[in-house]
């Protein structure tokens, strides 16, 4: 399979994309369907020829000509996969993972291994990344700053320069054309799990790396994890090198399920976006709500602030699903204090705008009137704004 994000001619629209991307030579083959291929290990019987392979695999992390060798070096529907998404980001390539956390962890392996071990990020990030860069587990040293300060934190040895947005789970935004002004030669990384390349790519904007936890909306249904880095060629062949090492490699069966949700990618986002959206209004004009954060971008991603107590809201909940995770196809709701973020020291969480009342909700494809019932019925108990900061508290609403 080739990897390159422009394999046709004429531009495509991206719902085109989604849909045929990876996909190009099924009818040559004769399938309709891409093939899922669950080979660990490959015959072979010129031993002098796969050693030039693996030699040539070892200089560059190239992507093998002709037949594959071994799983951990590669697979043909994980690969895929990897071409549709680099098609989607307008990247060269995409290299592919067991989950979002193998995925971060390749990038910061990929950079410390030039000698580059520290990281510059802008808070919130997802509760593990933050975890991740924070307890120095990889050996990398992190300095948080503002997006203000970005350009006073690179140091010489700076690998990276992280940052998430929308963000989870205050859904804060950041002007990506000035922090990659800001970071100069250093590479900027976007984690784009929340808008997904329907609704920024951020390439387009100058960072050299795309981060997706692809457990979320490119697999779209709540049934398989997995990871995907999409960047240039050369970084991608270091990521290549890097997951064969450590083994974070991206079940077949996983990048057959990406692939599929790739192509009802588009119609997913924008539908589940207009119910967020329409979500979010109602929120923000109720008394029981403190503060609605909803991104300019857009998405299917809303949190807010209650009055009282969030784990009422939690546990009234009757349609909408309480449980961590997002970007499925159901709607899905949590306290980031409690579980996303829980990993996150109680003092920079809450300097990065995750407080104790804060509530995540992740907009699935159910009727808006629907959800709006379910939410208004968990909300019943809260207080209540009256004029000028003061609450009373309401009556409970029998179900």
């Amino acid at each position: 399979m080739e990897n390159a994000a422009f394999a046709t001619a004429t531009p495509r629209a991206l719902a085109t994309d989604a849909v045929h991307a990876g996909r190009e030579d099924l009818a040559e083959l004769g399938l309709h369907a891409p093939p899922i291929d669950l080979s660990t290990t490959y015959p072979s019987y010129d031993a002098a020829g796969e050693a030039e392979r693996i030699d040539a695999f070892a200089a560059t992390g190239g992507r093998l000509e002709g037949p594959p060798v071994y799983a951990r070096l590669d697979n043909p529907t994980t690969a895929r996969f990897e071409t549709a998404l680099a098609r989607l980001e307008g990247a060269e390539s995409a290299v592919a993972f067991a989950s979002g956390m193998a995925a971060l962890t390749a990038v910061l392996l990929a950079r410390a291994s030039m000698g580059l071990r520290h990281v510059v990020a802008v808070r919130p990030l997802y509760g593990c990344s933050d975890h991740l860069l924070a307890a120095g587990l990889l050996g990398t040293e992190v300095t948080w700053t503002d997006p203000a300060g970005i350009a006073e934190a690179i140091r010489p040895d700076t690998g990276l320069v992280m940052v998430e947005t929308p963000a989870n789970p205050t859904l804060a935004e950041v002007d990506l054309r000035a922090v990659r002004h800001a970071c100069g030669s250093v590479p900027l990384m976007v984690d784009n799990t929340f808008a997904t390349p329907v609704l920024q790519r951020p390439l387009d904007h100058g960072a050299r790396i795309v981060l997706h936890s692809a457990t979320k909306y490119l697999g779209g249904h709540g049934d398989v994890m997995g990871g995907v880095v999409a960047c240039d060629e050369k970084f991608a062949g270091l990521l290549r090198q890097v997951r064969f090492a450590t083994g974070g490699v991206l079940h077949p069966m996983a990048g057959y399920l990406l692939l599929r949700g790739l192509s009802t990618l588009p119609v997913r986002v924008r539908a589940a976006s207009a119910s967020a959206a329409d979500l979010a209004c109602r929120l923000a004009a109720d008394p029981r709500i403190a503060r609605v954060h909803y991104p300019k971008i857009g998405g299917a991603m809303v949190s807010f602030e209650v009055y009282g107590d969030p784990h009422q809201v939690i546990a009234g909940v009757r349609l909408i699903t309480p449980a961590v995770s997002l970007g499925s196809v159901d709607s899905l709701i949590q306290h980031p204090a409690s579980i996303s973020h829980r990993i996150v020291a109680e003092g920079d969480r809450r300097s990065a705008g995750v407080s104790d009342r804060l509530l995540r909700l992740s907009v699935g494809l159910e009727d808006v009137e629907d959800l709006w019932r379910d939410l208004a019925e968990a909300l019943s108990a809260q207080p209540v704004r009256i004029g000028k900061g003061g609450v009373r508290q309401s009556r409970p609403v029998a179900r």
